[in-house]
């Protein structure tokens, strides 16, 4: 059985997110299909696709966010890996029993009408790795 689907998407952290739009546009060739704000987290997201992948830019809109302390810590750049889970309480479980250290026990809605959960990169060979699901339209 397969747990972790496929890579939803790549996080890329980045200080000037018009800037990184206008950027990742001229180098893949298309413009960001959505914007979304996720207060929760303190940041703005934009998401570009390509083929089957997508790129989410992620710029902090407040100095303590966690973008802002990632950028701060190691500059610009992948933030995060985002796997597709078909049930992410499920994963959050199985990997719990493994091991591996979740920063957080329930899953958040995020953005792109997605629940997610993150795992400790401490856990992960120092990747910072991202559960996803795709919200129902009941939730």
């Amino acid at each position: 059985m397969e747990h972790l689907l496929r890579i939803e998407h790549l996080g890329i952290a980045v200080k000037d997110l018009a800037a990184a739009e206008a950027l990742y546009t001229a180098l893949l060739g298309v413009g960001p299909y959505k914007r979304e704000a996720v207060e929760s987290e303190g940041v703005i997201t934009s998401f570009f696709r390509t083929g089957p992948n997508k790129i989410e830019l992620l710029e902090s809109t407040r100095p303590d966010g966690p973008i802002a302390k990632a950028i701060e810590k190691r500059g610009e750049g992948i933030h995060h890996v985002a796997f597709e889970v078909a049930d992410i309480r499920a994963e959050m479980a199985r990997l719990k029993a493994a091991g591996f250290q979740l920063l957080n026990e329930e899953p958040k809605r995020g953005a792109d009408n997605k629940w997610v959960c993150f795992i400790h990169p401490k856990s992960t060979n120092g990747v910072l790795l991202e559960l996803c699901q795709e919200i129902p339209a009941a939730e």
